[in-house]
């Protein structure tokens, strides 16, 4: 695959084979291996903590944003994983929409404090091209955030993706710089290999109070705007045993150097790129950066994403009864051990091996109208969870070679939304997606009903395949 970012890409990606990493955590200074692994069309970005009983996941949304003061952290019912910035940079630079990263612990390794050693491993995997059209990011109009300290981000609706950053953080040392990000750019050479850099102001009290214990000047820039006081000297030489000399006065304290003359620059756009991409998806925007930091990143993050999920033509799919089904039902019939009045599917209308959508018409003889309620008729939630269930059970028992000897049970409901009553002519449009494939007989999916236009339900739910008797 090619090193560069290609927006021209119209299908979904995910890595050609699994990947894996060990390496310190930045804050906890303890050895964490990662293995990136392919995952199915509109799967997404999906952390797993292997480490965890159940092994919970913790989508890359934005949504989960919980803490960005030395990192992007992201949480999910309990469950976080740090430092996601530097790989999420990579997989956008690259190409990748949908991936499941096991951790067993929980920060991702901070390795040379860059996304190289993440961005050449892809590139030597390679990426394929799955059949899913690839969804983009595009503002409705330009979204403008600031803070008080100058930070500024734009994002300026635009055909292709390009970034402009500046940083100015008042530093004799760092300076004025600039970095720039768009098509042309090659991502391996010229962003991957910018470090994270500290200043010794910022450092020396997080090392005092023990954090950041995998800190070093193997992964991260260091900068000294001032000359260390001797308390500082010893503080240093404690932690970082024959690196301070009496030299040391002001600048870059790193033996090697710099990368870059502006690599401070450079890693700023590798956050931005990592951060933005708790999205969701790719972006077609213009994005305008000055004194950035992670803070900003995902408030405007936040924002984008809740435009594109407030957007329902972005999630919903168009049915045709015209077309040819995937599944009718008698087809669903061999599948599904469920018979009228219960059976809750019509037709499959879309099937991939991680992502199903299913049709239920709606009508007035339907049995639960009868009591629920007589004189205003309204389809129950628990059935319409029932039928979300029911399509997802379609997608699991599909796989297997012997459906009809096998039947799905829920083990969990999770995050049921109901958003709009579902009465009698409504079509239940019923798109579900696995988030966990099976394993050990357990599967975990998420799903979305759709009237039309409008998202009527969402949910997560586990389930169990079990072998009839």
């Amino acid at each position: 695959m090619s090193q560069q970012m290609h927006q021209e890409i119209s299908r979904e990606r995910t890595i050609a084979k699994s990947i894996s990493f060990s390496g310190t955590g930045l804050h906890t200074g303890k050895t964490v291996t990662m293995e990136l692994d392919p995952a199915g069309e509109g799967h997404g970005i999906v952390f797993c903590r292997c480490d965890m009983p159940g092994n919970p996941l913790v989508p890359a949304h934005a949504e989960y944003v919980t803490v960005t003061s030395r990192g992007t952290t992201l949480e999910k019912d309990g469950i976080s994983v740090s430092t996601v910035e530097h790989l999420m940079a990579a997989l956008y630079a690259m190409d990748v929409d949908n991936l499941l990263v096991r951790l067993n612990g929980p920060e991702l390794p901070i390795l040379d404090g860059s996304s190289l050693k993440f961005a050449e491993a892809i590139n030597e995997s390679g990426t394929i091209e799955q059949n899913s059209v690839r969804r983009y990011y595009s503002p409705k109009k330009e979204i403008v955030c600031t803070f008080e300290n100058g930070t500024e981000l734009r994002v300026i609706p635009a055909e292709e993706f390009s970034v402009s950053l500046t940083i100015d953080f008042n530093s004799d040392v760092i300076g004025v710089q600039e970095a720039l990000f768009d098509k042309n750019t090659d991502f391996i050479s010229e962003i991957a290999p910018a470090r994270t850099f500290v200043t010794l102001k910022d450092v020396l009290p997080l090392l005092k109070e023990g954090f950041i214990k995998g800190g070093a000047v193997e992964n991260a820039i260091v900068v000294a705007d001032h000359k260390l006081s001797s308390d500082q000297m010893l503080l240093l030489e404690k932690i970082y045993p024959g690196f301070i000399s009496e030299k040391i006065e002001k600048g870059y304290l790193n033996p090697e150097g710099l990368r870059y003359k502006n690599e401070c620059a450079r890693h700023k756009l590798l956050d931005l790129l990592g951060d933005l991409f708790l999205v969701g998806h790719h972006i077609k925007a213009r994005i305008i950066a000055k004194k950035t930091g992670h803070k900003i990143n995902t408030t405007v993050a936040k924002i984008m994403r809740n435009e594109l999920l407030q957007n329902s033509n972005e999630r919903v799919t168009v049915y045709d009864p015209n077309s040819e089904p995937v599944c009718d039902i008698n087809a669903i019939k061999q599948l599904l051990p469920h018979r009228p009045p219960f059976l809750m599917v019509d037709r499959i209308i879309e099937m991939t091996p991680e992502c199903v959508v299913g049709v239920k018409c709606v009508g007035i003889n339907e049995g639960f109208f009868i009591g629920h309620f007589p004189d205003e008729p309204v389809m129950p939630g628990v059935l319409i969870v029932e039928a979300m269930a029911q399509v997802g059970g379609i997608l699991v028992l599909s796989s297997l070679d012997e459906p009809n000897r096998y039947s799905t049970y829920f083990a969990k409901i999770d995050k049921v939304k109901f958003k709009k009553k579902v009465v009698p002519g409504d079509v239940l449009i019923m798109k579900l997606w696995i988030t966990s494939p099976l394993r050990r007989s357990i599967v975990a999916m998420r799903g979305e009903v759709f009237v039309g236009n409008s998202l009527v339900c969402e949910g997560e739910m586990v389930a169990q395949v079990i072998k009839n008797k």
